[in-house]
């Protein structure tokens, strides 16, 4: 089954997306509103501002028009084109760039756009209904910038998500770090006392009865409990790494496997005796990568089943391609599977996949991955080095 802590861990994740949309969503729908009333409070502005040209151009001479003149000044943030009654020439014009405006061009098109920018013009008429100039307007510099605001807002909220994401995943892998060089420095420790002393006990009975097939074969899985031991020493820290061949670490492996795997399961590689691949290798770490994938094979296939290890060399990087024949995993699967906790077996605790790509991508530089799966049908996967790696 799943690890719960992985579950929470995605649902969290979701969660957090919802909320950001939610917060851009109500955004939204708060500043559309804003803008509409906005909207029609500049509207009346203008046909206050219309009246009063209105009443300005149509005024008597000795009329006191001070009150409409501080109307049309008034205006100091909507832009405002007047024209004539042919409507096309521009008579003034308020809140626009004068510098600008100035070119007989720029005028025009400002002119035009004015026109078709959805919003009702003003006409303004002599006392006999005759229409002498139409005024124009388009949205203040405020609405303007009132509109890009969600916007604006949703950016600066996706930068402090992904600032706080990178921080904590910096952290959460810095905790990880000294959490694998604890455990396996203890597992290491804890697991010493006990293998010297059945080497010791394997001695003494040996020299009882004898050698025996039954010791060499117990002879053969200390030293794995040995191997396994000097492992978690070098998993918490960077091992060297230094010009080892790799085929026949994978010969051995596949060999060791082979007598404690279930008969009906069989390992086959592309191999022969004679072929050697020399790249920068820790053998040990290596070979656990190779047993922990066949491990996982042989769980995935249960009672019978064939695991196939091709190798390929193109003078540059090696592939290794390790297939089983079991349930396979689903494509929504193929990076979880390497998350530490991810299982899908009732036992166990998720980790040896998580140190598979531990060893191979940060101390071999190389890359793992699941390659291929269908469902009942089996799982590839793959894992490519470099020749000339660095690290």
């Amino acid at each position: 089954m799943k690890d719960k802590t992985y579950t929470h861990g995605k649902t969290w994740k979701i969660l957090l997306l919802v909320f950001a949309a939610l917060i851009f969503t109500m955004s939204l729908i708060y500043t559309n509103n804003l803008m509409k009333d906005l909207r029609h409070e500049e509207y009346r502005r203008m046909e206050l501002w219309s009246h009063a040209m209105q009443s300005f151009i149509n005024s008597e001479p000795d009329a006191d028009i001070g009150f409409l003149f501080e109307v049309l000044e008034n205006n100091q943030t909507i832009p405002v084109i007047l024209v004539d009654a042919d409507n096309k020439t521009i008579i003034s014009y308020r809140n626009l760039d004068t510098v600008k405006m100035e070119n007989a061009e720029y005028a025009a098109e400002k002119l035009e756009e004015f026109r078709n920018n959805g919003k009702e013009s003003f006409s303004i008429t002599d006392p006999d209904g005759n229409v002498l100039n139409t005024i124009y307007y388009s949205d203040s510099l405020l609405l303007m910038k009132l509109q890009f605001y969600p916007y604006v807002q949703m950016i600066l909220i996706a930068i402090f998500i992904i600032m706080g994401y990178v921080v904590l995943n910096v952290l959460r892998k810095s905790e990880q770090n000294h959490v694998w060089l604890g455990m396996s420095k203890e597992t290491a420790h804890q697991l010493g006392t006990p293998i010297s002393s059945l080497m010791a006990w394997l001695e003494i009975m040996r020299d009882e009865h004898g050698e025996t097939e039954m010791f060499r074969e117990i002879e053969k899985d200390v030293k794995r409990l040995e191997k396994v031991a000097a492992r978690f020493s070098k998993i918490g820290s960077k091992p060297n790494l230094h010009e080892n061949e790799l085929t026949g670490s994978i010969r051995n492996t596949v060999s060791y496997l082979k007598t404690r795997i279930p008969a009906s399961v069989h390992i086959e590689t592309n191999l022969t005796e004679t072929e050697e691949i020399f790249l920068p290798l820790n053998v040990e770490l290596f070979e656990w990568v190779i047993e922990n994938l066949c491990k996982n094979a042989v769980d995935a296939i249960g009672t019978n089943g064939t695991i196939r290890i091709n190798v390929e060399d193109d003078g540059k990087n090696v592939g290794i391609e390790i297939s089983d024949t079991g349930k396979g995993i689903s494509k929504t699967d193929f990076k979880n599977v390497f998350k530490p906790g991810y299982t899908t077996k009732n036992r166990g605790w998720g980790l040896g996949l998580s140190l598979a790509k531990r060893i191979v991508e940060e101390y071999h530089g190389g890359k793992i991955f699941v390659k291929s799966s269908e469902i009942g049908k089996g799982t590839t996967f793959r894992i490519n080095l470099k020749k000339d790696s660095k690290i």
